[in-house]
């Protein structure tokens, strides 16, 4: 009988402790929106090797000085080509490489891909299994622009929801961010998630938001690890009332990460295994 006492004791223990683990581990005081996006609208799996689906993708080209954005707005220094060398289809993957050469007044080349006017939507849930690259000065990147309604309105009125970021110099953390008006640039809305256990450079992960009227939750893996919402900008809230689009993008340089230094190894590639989208 002692014994099943002892026992007894020992199991309210290990309940308490979980109890107050669990508590120490959330904050109470927090309501996260969750919603259930599973109509699968978008399945882009680059399937067909020497072949990126053009009905979806659009390739930008240039340094920026034709849009108008030299260096693309942030101090860039890569020159984005459709050449095979930059972007590729291979063996299930998109392969987006950034090379260290002279290329049209540029050191540097690499690929940005978009969906503008092909595949803009509202709401949703976006994700994309990513292996990126390392080194000083690479800054893969997986975001939402908002629709420019023709070039009649400008960043950062129109929004920009950054799912993933990486500075390839910290192979174990990434960055989520919201731009809009006041809140944009160094002093967007953002958040950090650090591996424990894994890099970004040695493993796949899957990057993603869903997002819904009035709330943005940022996960690394199916972990929820931010959520923003119109309380926590400085500014209005600009996702509610237009289309998105998607762009992936391996920039070199630039004002988030710093420029590439001698210890940085070319050619480096981001490799895309797929890109979903799923509405309600």
């Amino acid at each position: 009988m002692k014994d099943n006492n002892i026992r007894i004791k020992d199991f309210k223990a290990i309940i308490i402790f979980i109890y107050v683990l669990l508590m120490s581990s959330c904050n109470t005081d927090e309501t996260q929106t969750v919603a259930t996006f599973d109509n699968l609208v978008i399945n882009e799996e680059f399937s067909t090797d020497g072949n990126l689906d053009s009905s979806l993708w659009n390739i930008e080209t240039g340094d920026g000085t034709a849009q108008g954005i030299p260096g693309w707005g942030n101090n860039e220094l890569e020159y984005y080509t459709d050449r095979t060398e930059n972007l590729s289809v291979e063996n299930g993957y998109l392969l987006i490489t950034a090379r260290q050469e002279s290329f049209n007044g540029s050191s540097y080349t690499s690929a940005r891909i978009q969906t503008k006017n092909k595949f803009q939507t509202q709401f949703g849930r976006f994700e994309a299994r990513m292996r990126l690259p390392n080194g000083q000065g690479m800054w893969p990147a997986f975001w939402l622009l908002g629709d420019d309604n023709n070039g009649t309105e400008i960043w950062p009125n129109i929004g920009e929801i950054d799912i993933m970021e990486n500075r390839g110099q910290q192979p174990t953390t990434i960055s989520g961010a919201v731009h809009g008006p006041g809140y944009s640039g160094g002093n967007s809305i953002n958040k950090e998630f650090n591996f424990s256990d894994s890099r970004v450079d040695t493993d796949f992960h899957v990057y993603g938001v869903e997002w819904g009227e009035n709330y943005i939750n940022y996960y690394v893996d199916d972990v929820l690890y931010n959520q923003i919402t119109p309380e926590d900008v400085t500014g209005e809230w600009v996702f509610n009332d237009r289309s998105f689009y998607i762009i992936i993008n391996l920039a070199v340089g630039g004002d988030f990460v710093g420029n590439p230094n001698s210890e940085t190894l070319f050619p480096q590639t981001m490799l895309i295994d797929y890109v979903k989208v799923y509405q309600q």
